[in-house]
């Protein structure tokens, strides 16, 4: 009961989203994209900036690198396999390989382990953001109906502020500068903002995700491998490297979320089965009511 009191407050705020959706209509787009934009930037230059860097930061860039790569290398066998297509492919790459590490995992992670383990899940989320929009729009565009150069998918990553608040957060540590504490207070406060609006945008995303008729194999495996495997690859990634036990949990927890709601938006803009990777995304949120807590569990949480 007690680890179903940890992600009841993240599905609350869910549901709020998701009624509102419902009973309103907002425009998702202008919200997401003010989170993305305008928000998370802010969370990540604070976690940057007052996270002191230690060797941990390298190490835990090579165990996202690690996973990202076994989760691949899983689903193309897989792939190869069930004989599948490439839109198939694309749309079961999609659904298995990227974690909700933003919308769901930071916040399960602070109810969870408290500040000191959110920090580590913002800097995982920033990286998981990364892959996204570089891998994710690789897959979405190499199975979809409209194609998107690299030159275009790089010029997606350049436009994420995520990436230069970040950087500025470490630079400035780097140089020992001093921001004002009103400066500070400021930029709390719209990080502060950042996760519950994120959360309410996941609800407001299920809420508009229609099932019509899909290959359900596909959503079965895609399930599988985000929800048991993808936790599995993680635990045995950072069981050999010198991380701390906190840092490993964390890792652990994200690699475990269901599929990340921005690969809905991708196989939407790209055409490659949108129905497929939107149904697995509420699957696998659905899903994760029972495996999150059994994850906690696991974790000794």
């Amino acid at each position: 009961m007690d680890l179903l009191l940890i992600i009841l407050p993240v599905f609350i705020i869910f549901f709020i989203g998701f009624m509102g959706q419902r009973l309103i209509g907002f425009d998702i787009k202008s919200i997401s994209t003010a989170a993305l934009y305008l928000m998370s930037p802010f969370l990540a230059f604070r976690t940057f900036y007052t996270h002191a860097l230690t060797i941990d930061y390298f190490y835990m860039v090579l165990a996202c690198i690690l996973l990202i790569l076994g989760l691949f290398l899983f689903v193309w066998v897989t792939a190869r396999l069930m004989k599948s297509t490439r839109p198939q492919f694309a749309a079961l790459m999609l659904g298995a390989a990227f974690p909700n590490s933003g919308n769901y995992g930071a916040p399960v992670v602070l109810f969870a382990l408290g500040a000191v383990g959110f920090d580590y899940a913002v800097i995982i989320m920033v990286l998981h953001g990364l892959f996204i929009n570089t891998f994710g729009i690789f897959f979405a565009s190499l199975g979809g109906e409209e194609k998107a150069s690299w030159r275009q998918s790089l010029q997606r990553v350049i436009r994420m502020p995520l990436i230069y608040a970040a950087a500025l957060g470490i630079i400035l540590q780097l140089v020992g500068a001093s921001v004002p504490k009103s400066i500070m207070d400021g930029v709390g406060l719209v990080a502060d903002a950042s996760i519950p609006t994120v959360m309410l945008v996941l609800g407001m995303q299920l809420a508009v995700i229609s099932r019509k008729k899909v290959a359900y194999r596909y959503v079965s495996v895609a399930t599988i491998i985000r929800m048991v495997i993808s936790p599995a690859i993680a635990a045995l990634v950072v069981y050999f490297m010198p991380l701390n036990d906190m840092i490993k949990t964390v890792f652990i927890i994200q690699a475990a979320m269901p599929t990340a709601a921005n690969t809905t938006l991708l196989a939407l803009q790209f055409g490659t089965e949108p129905d497929l990777v939107s149904f697995t995304t509420f699957v696998t949120t659905i899903i994760s009511i029972v495996t999150i807590p059994f994850v906690l569990f696991f974790l000794g949480i």
